[in-house]
């Protein structure tokens, strides 16, 4: 889904603006689209950078995302990662970056938000009379596996 809803052109077109493709010596760079795809991963699942990194060597769906074979392909190590995210930050990128997703999300009438997993875990405890009364709270069940 998301693949469909960034406006790839757009966002890299703003951010090539600051960033040189140009490298005479060094390991080759790699293209602003895939560091933007993973920047793109990074803030939707809270990653840091070295959990970017690893994510893509451990999640097919990653390396789908960003058309990255992790056998032939120069993988994006954390440093890369995090020179990235310096520059659009130096750069106030961000906003224009989030801002143009928004207004794509917004075109086809959806919507962003934050989820949040909780873990529920039932453990059995003793019921507790340690109150000012020392009696038990008529307001609280007990629940049963």
């Amino acid at each position: 889904m998301m693949e469909r809803i960034l406006p790839r052109n757009e966002m890299v077109q703003a951010i090539n603006k600051v960033r040189s493709e140009n490298n005479q010596t060094g390991r080759p760079i790699i293209p602003t689209i895939k560091l933007l795809k993973m920047y793109c991963l990074q803030q939707r699942y809270n990653l840091a950078d070295p959990g970017v990194e690893e994510a893509i060597y451990d999640r097919i769906s990653f390396q789908k995302f960003l058309d990255i074979d992790i056998v032939n392909d120069q993988i994006p190590d954390e440093t890369t990662i995090c020179r990235f995210r310096k520059l659009l930050n130096d750069n106030e990128l961000q906003k224009i970056i989030f801002d143009l997703i928004n207004k794509r999300l917004a075109e086809k009438d959806l919507m962003c938000r934050e989820g949040t997993i909780v873990d529920a875990t039932i453990v059995s405890a003793p019921s507790s009379t340690k109150n000012k009364e020392k009696t038990r709270d008529p307001e609280m069940h007990s629940t049963q596996k």
